[in-house]
């Protein structure tokens, strides 16, 4: 049972550092039912989560299984300062209603994925705001700026002559000080917080609690181009409060090599039984669109329900493989005649009237089911079925 929780755990993980101490946390679980504690932190900074986010959630969920209780950490302090990670100028700060509702939302959002039982939801502001001005002095006397300048993203706006506020590089002490309060066995992010992550180890050791956490770090998920970061600034995003007709047209337009890694960061299904779908895939006895349909029905399951997911299974397969207009479609009207690109761009479907040409040029766009090919179109008086590539419909009333 160790050794079967110890491959769950280090599934899809890009570092582990200090596997062994959670080989011993996992034996005391086993062996005398110990429980420890594995903290993620999630700066409220929008207010819904994609499928990037849920890699992390998922790690979570698997170590639930196996005796682990969560510290689900909310920043709400942080979150004013703003991560750094990655960043070539100073983020803007958030408000604090703001961070409240963001907040709020993801509570909403994570208990479809982890056990709330399992689960203890911490907000960092708590323990932060006590420290008072003596304490965060103390804080800063734990790291040299020397050090600090060693981040990669520091190093660089360095250099460069960018601008780095004293409050950036607070941020990752900030970050260290929460494992240092909470006591956390184990530690985990993504692979751009490994400085962060790692000032954990360093301020439990600096502040002497007796332990050093455990750090494992997920692969950041690409999104749907494949290449990208999945992000909703790039568009290449699946948010988990998406529609399920939405998400499941979003996870069969990915592409069946990053299928796989879609599994491997977000399926709840075993290692083996993903290794017997890529075999099946192989020979041939299985089409990898019929596999991708089983990771979308499994998503948005989670995030839904079974029922909508097979709605969604069904509805687009009427839409796409029988070349049907959607049973619900979003519905505008414009009240004179109208330029087929701007019409677009009214009713959502292009983010403006140069992509609307592009989209016609490349054939992507189709009134009443029928190839645009004109750019300089003019929809007089009528309604009419818009449509964008395969996923994209609006209904136009043109008064």
């Amino acid at each position: 049972m160790l050794e079967k929780a110890l491959k769950e755990i280090q599934r899809g993980s890009s570092e582990i550092i200090d596997n062994e101490r959670i080989e011993k946390l996992l034996k005391a679980y086993f062996e005398e039912g110990k429980v420890y504690t594995v903290k993620a932190g999630f700066d409220p900074t929008a207010p819904d989560l994609h499928l990037g986010h849920t890699v992390l959630l998922q790690k979570l969920a698997t170590f639930q299984k196996y005796g682990a209780k969560i510290q689900f950490l909310i920043g709400d302090f942080t979150a004013q300062i703003g991560d750094p990670t990655g960043k070539n100028v100073t983020r803007k700060t958030l408000s604090v209603s703001q961070i409240q509702e963001n907040a709020k939302s993801y509570k909403e959002q994570v208990f479809k994925i982890l056990d709330a039982e399992k689960t203890e939801v911490v907000f960092n502001s708590t323990w932060i705001n006590a420290l008072g001005a003596s304490g965060m002095l103390s804080l800063t006397t734990t790291y040299n700026v020397a050090r600090m300048l060693e981040r990669d993203d520091f190093d660089k706006r360095y250099k460069s002559g960018t601008s780095i506020s004293i409050s950036e590089f607070i941020y990752p002490l900030l970050q260290g000080y929460d494992s240092v309060h909470l006591q956390s066995d184990i530690e985990i992010g993504g692979t751009d917080q490994k400085f962060n992550l790692l000032m954990g180890r360093h301020l439990q050791r600096a502040y002497e609690i007796g332990k050093e956490q455990s750090v494992l770090m997920m692969p950041i998920l690409e999104g749907l181009d494949g290449v990208q970061k999945m992000s909703k600034s790039l568009n290449n995003y699946i948010g988990v409060a998406d529609e399920p007709n939405e998400m499941f047209g979003k996870i069969l337009s990915i592409s069946d090599e990053l299928m796989w890694r879609y599994y491997e960061l977000l399926s709840a299904k075993s290692l083996d039984e993903i290794s017997e779908l890529k075999i099946n895939v192989d020979n041939g006895s299985a089409h990898p669109k019929r596999v991708k349909e089983e990771l979308a029905v499994e998503i948005i399951e989670r995030f839904h329900s079974l029922k909508a997911a097979e709605e969604a299974r069904l509805e687009f397969q009427r839409v796409h493989s029988e070349s049907q207009i959607p049973t619900e479609l979003d519905e505008f009207s414009i009240d004179a005649e109208v330029w087929i690109a701007k019409a677009l761009v009214e009713c959502k479907l292009s983010p403006s009237t140069s992509q609307a040409r592009r989209d016609i040029k490349q054939g992507a766009v189709k009134i009443n089911q029928e190839k645009v090919s004109d750019e300089q179109l003019q929809l007089l008086e009528g309604e009419y079925v818009l449509q964008v590539g395969k996923r994209k419909f609006a209904k136009l009333k043109v008064i």
